[in-house]
């Protein structure tokens, strides 16, 4: 069942299982808020198992285009469109974001960007990725990553 993801009140709710999950609460809130700011979109969630056609999706982009097996277990996802782009989200146990953004016209920008939680340790699958820092009041510290998405999915 969808829950829309509330961030002016943040709660673990769907994520206690995570070993950081006020923190990936906080991650999840902070795209909520971008969201509904940039596009008057309420984020929704819904647990894994409910929509494995997500997971697959952004699986496959990840060992299409880089050979990459998330080994930390998928506890959220959702999936939409706003302003022509495609944008999937799952996130994952270990505190773990990953976003697909899918510009839907031909040409448009498409890639995958990863977020790591607060307080986890970089997955040993995204060890060769850079991660920048950017602080957030609902997340603390983000580090961020991306890679560009060069084929057809």
């Amino acid at each position: 069942m969808a829950h829309t993801v509330d961030f002016t009140s943040v709660s673990t709710a769907g994520l206690e299982s995570s070993p950081v999950a006020e923190a990936l609460a906080g991650l999840r809130a902070n795209e909520a808020r971008y969201f509904k700011n940039k596009y008057d979109h309420d984020f929704a969630v819904v647990p894994a198992s409910e929509a494995p056609e997500i997971v697959e999706w952004v699986h496959g982009i990840l060992d299409d285009e880089r050979g990459l097996e998330i080994a930390s277990r998928p506890l959220e996802v959702t999936e939409f469109v706003v302003d022509g782009i495609r944008m999937a989200y799952v996130f994952y146990e270990s505190g773990l974001s990953i976003n697909v953004m899918y510009t839907l016209e031909e040409g448009g920008k498409r890639a995958v960007g990863f977020k790591l939680s607060d307080g986890m340790e970089v997955p040993e699958e995204l060890a060769a990725f850079r991660f920048a820092r950017q602080r957030s009041k609902l997340a603390g510290t983000i580090r961020g990553s991306y890679f560009v998405i060069k084929r057809e999915h």
